[in-house]
């Protein structure tokens, strides 16, 4: 399984955009055929930082969900918008969950 920690901040001007992209990439997420994987996305306290936690079943899964174009089309904007905090990964180890996962 791969496990991934995304942290970035937008300016204020950009949230209301950045969270519709969001919905966009997720609402296409949910039609990927035979894809194994989960992927969260949570605003901070801040109301500006976003944290995303992706987790995969294999490097084709991730493969698959990092390529769709409306995740392309919200990586582009997100980057362009000129950020406060650019892009944190993380790769994490999941211990253990209250979740049925992959």
């Amino acid at each position: 399984m791969i496990s991934v920690h995304i942290s970035y901040t937008v300016k204020p001007e950009f949230v209301q955009k950045n969270k519709e992209n969001i919905a966009l990439f997720l609402s296409d997420f949910k039609n990927l055929p035979q894809c194994n994987f989960l992927y969260n996305v949570f605003i901070k306290e801040d109301r500006l930082t976003f944290v995303h936690i992706a987790m995969y079943e294999s490097e084709q899964d991730q493969d698959k969900v990092m390529n769709v174009p409306s995740f392309l089309q919200f990586q582009n904007e997100r980057d362009e918008s000129g950020l406060v905090e650019n892009p944190k990964i993380e790769f994490i180890d999941l211990v253990g969950s209250s979740l049925s996962l992959l």
